[in-house]
């Protein structure tokens, strides 16, 4: 390990000693000497500070970003790649997305399970995944916070965090207004405004809505096929929020915020035999606007969601005391296809399956509810602090079924699933100015988690199971952060990261229910934070090493259709992430970022079930028994890309009236990933790319703005995930949209 921190310091060394010389501070054109890149204020340790000033590595997406981004209809998983080690996929849709930094994350589909990323909405944990598809709109700045954050942030943070900041409302009437529109009947209109009631109370109103007509036909079934049109790929996503802000003194401030979710529409579409043994390229049988089902009822799929916190705050003077409560709530139900094809099909047939597997959730409700408290110091001087303390409690129902997969309406199996969870911790973090340039930084905290889960089988063989865990760690880190002078700030940080036990209880398809230990990570990363060229452009770049003692995994698939939870003895991951942006002149701004990302399971006797006859595997194979097994020591984590990329370009030209011509084109690369524990030729992916155009006009005097916009111009199939128990099925990314946007500000 030494030899690999040794390896990735003098890398950043070289890197710093790179941007340091000044044969790179040459002196632009004169018309464009008076640009220089912004100053980003994140507020990554809880308290807002220049982008710069943060020990550890974290980029920030802007609301013209993100806006951009989701102008075709595109969600949360539109953000992957979008930020160095940042992957995002789901198998479920678009309500329930799984989140990987450095390639730690959980590919596990069921809404009761663990993820080690979290998601922060306005300072409140969304820690199930039926909540952290939330959509994105009227936000102010999405920050991606990588490496164990468990000192500040919430539970179950050893990866990272991504934190999302809506717009609050202020002093001022302001607010904006956009729709965009496009091929397959898309439709996104969103709008937010700020109505200051008085100088004590302020409202901010948000709101949206996101459409998309069927676009997909179901070539088989005539039962649950439209005669009027295309059967699959629509969805409506209603979404409002409303933040009420007071302050009756200048010491006292409020923010109570309400929000909501309604949404309908198609999960993910598997697509059966799309793959040939012995490639991983889709084949003929691939036809984006068709599938062969003989159940899933066309995939439904429907979720509301409710929310409220607040947000209460007293300056004391020399401190300031916080206080966060929250309540999410919601229900969903869904169905879906899972097999990809029909298995009643006629010998030959490319939508042929071997056996049908038809399933979904009858019905499933969520509660969570939250408490933070925090104590922080206010002022610039050399020693400041915070302390808290928190508490986290879910319970969660789900009632699932599998159906006999050819259309029929009644399940031949039920089960009703009770999971009850709650964590609370008590954490401090400090930070001391030791000289002008030198800054350190320590934090710990003191979890205790505990999990119950109760499963019973109502319908088919009768089981009744219970399960319950439980642990206490203490998550710490330690940072410090050296200004070299006033463009160059280099840091260093170690932390101590961790997941709670968890439990798996997929009973439906198995009699076992499995647990996981908790898993505990080391992680070590060092870099630099720049500005170049008389500050017309910035440089960031870390290198990390982390370790991860008994990492949990989840055992997917293979013939046996298992989902099981399952520890390792170790895994690591090591690499290099950087990104930037630079004024090129003339108008243009070129933004991007860039990570390597080696991570290795480290387990000599861990086996997994794998897809059998249909697929290629090249890990070594194991017979226990009357089965065989994959030994997955060596492989990477799953859904883990070797490299990511992202790189825009913006150009903007003022014209003599004061309006302004706009474009941009942006890319997202993902390079060398597996899809699941063990490694096939089939379900191991080269290389993924997307991009996306946007160009217009706008008047800022006048507050409009009107572009044209193409997201995945090229129409790429990309391979993000698959079903390997029984072919060789897999889901693609979404199609290729475009259209026209209006936005109004005022």
């Amino acid at each position: 390990m030494s030899r690999r921190l040794g390896a990735l310091a003098c890398t950043v060394s070289g890197l710093a000693l790179l941007v340091s010389t000044p044969a790179l501070s040459q002196t632009a054109n004169t018309a464009d000497a008076a640009y220089t890149v912004e100053d980003i204020v994140v507020t990554a340790q809880r308290r807002s500070e220049n982008i710069r000033d943060v020990p550890f590595a974290v980029t920030a997406m802007t609301e013209q970003k993100l806006a951009e981004v989701a102008a075709g209809g595109g969600d949360i998983l539109s953000m992957t790649a979008r930020v160095p080690s940042l992957q995002v996929e789901s198998s479920n849709g678009r309500y329930a997305p799984r989140f990987y930094i450095r390639g730690l994350g959980n590919v596990d589909f069921d809404f009761n399970a663990s993820q080690p990323v979290s998601v922060v909405l306005d300072d409140v944990v969304l820690e199930n995944v039926f909540l952290k598809g939330f959509p994105l709109f009227d936000v102010q700045q999405l920050e991606v916070l990588r490496g164990p954050q468990g000192t500040l942030f919430g539970r179950n943070t050893p990866a990272g965090v991504v934190k999302i900041d809506t717009v609050k409302p202020t002093n001022d009437f302001t607010g904006f207004g956009s729709l965009a529109m496009g091929n397959l009947g898309a439709v996104r209109a969103e709008t937010g405004v700020t109505i200051p009631v008085n100088d004590t109370l302020q409202v901010r109103i948000a709101g949206l809505w996101n459409h998309r007509d069927d676009w997909v036909d179901n070539m088989y079934s005539p039962a649950f096929a439209d005669p009027n049109g295309k059967d699959l790929g629509n969805f409506d996503d209603r979404a409002g929020r409303v933040h009420v802000a007071w302050a009756p003194t200048e010491r006292l401030s409020t923010l109570l915020t309400l929000q909501a979710r309604d949404y309908e529409g198609t999960g993910t579409m598997n697509r059966a035999n799309v793959l040939t043994k012995g490639s991983n390229e889709l084949n003929a049988n691939f036809n984006r606007e068709r599938v062969y089902y003989d159940g899933g009822r066309n995939n439904f799929q429907k979720q509301e969601t409710r929310s409220g916190s607040l947000k209460v705050a007293y300056d004391f003077g020399p401190a300031t005391l916080t206080g966060v409560a929250a309540r999410y709530w919601g229900a969903s139900a869904g169905d879906g296809d899972i097999d990809g094809g029909v298995a009643s099909a006629p010998a030959g047939a490319p939508w042929k399956t071997p056996f049908n597997s038809e399933t979904g959730t009858l019905d499933s409700d969520l509660t969570q509810d939250t408490y933070e408290l925090r104590l922080a110091s206010n002022g610039d001087g050399a020693f400041g602090w915070q302390v808290g303390a928190f508490y986290w409690e879910e319970r969660f129902n789900l009632i699932s079924a599998t159906f006999n997969g050819t259309g029929g309406l009644q399940p031949t199996i039920v089960t009703d699933i009770v999971q009850e969870s709650d964590s609370w911790s008590v954490f401090g973090q400090g930070y001391y100015q030791v000289t002008d340039a030198l800054k350190l930084t320590a934090g710990l905290r003191y979890t205790d988690d505990s999990r119950d889960f109760r499963g019973q089988r109502t319908l088919g063989a009768p089981l009744d199971v219970t399960k319950a865990v439980g642990d206490e760690q203490l998550s710490w880190d330690v940072s410090a952060l050296y200004e070299v002078n006033d463009d160059l700030n280099l840091f260093a940080r170690v932390a101590k990261g961790y997941r709670g036990p968890s439990i798996q209880g997929r009973i439906a398809t198995s009699n076992v229910v499995t647990t996981a230990d908790s898993e505990t990570v080391m992680s070590y990363e060092a870099g630099f934070k720049a500005r170049l060229w008389e500050r017309r452009a910035s440089l960031n770049a870390t290198a990390y090493f982390y370790e991860v003692t008994d990492p949990q995994f989840t055992a997917i698939g293979g013939e046996g259709n298992f989902n099981q939870l399952i520890n390792a003895d170790k895994g690591e991951g090591y690499g290099i992430e950087i990104d930037g942006d630079v004024y090129l002149g003339a108008g243009f701004n070129l933004t991007g970022g860039f990570a390597w990302n080696h991570t290795e399971i480290k387990d000599s006797n861990l086996l997994v079930a794998f897809c059998g006859a249909n697929c290629t595997v090249t890990d070594p194979i194991v017979n226990v028994g009357t089965t065989r097994r994959a030994n997955i020591n060596g492989n990477p984590f799953p859904q883990a890309p070797e490299y990511t990329a992202n790189i825009a370009l913006d150009w903007v030209h003022t014209l003599a009236s004061g309006a302004e011509l706009f474009a941009s084109t942006d890319w997202v690369l993902q390079k060398n990933f597996n899809l699941f524990l063990y490694e096939s030729v089939e379900f191991q992916q080269d290389t993924a790319f997307e991009g996306g155009a946007r160009a217009g006009w706008r008047a800022p005097e006048l507050g409009l703005e009107a572009a044209l916009y193409i997201r995945n111009m090229t129409d790429e199939a990309n391979v993000i995930g698959a079903i390997d128990f029984n072919n060789l099925t897999a889901f693609v990314n979404e199609p290729r949209t475009f259209g026209i946007q209006v936005t109004k500000r005022f």
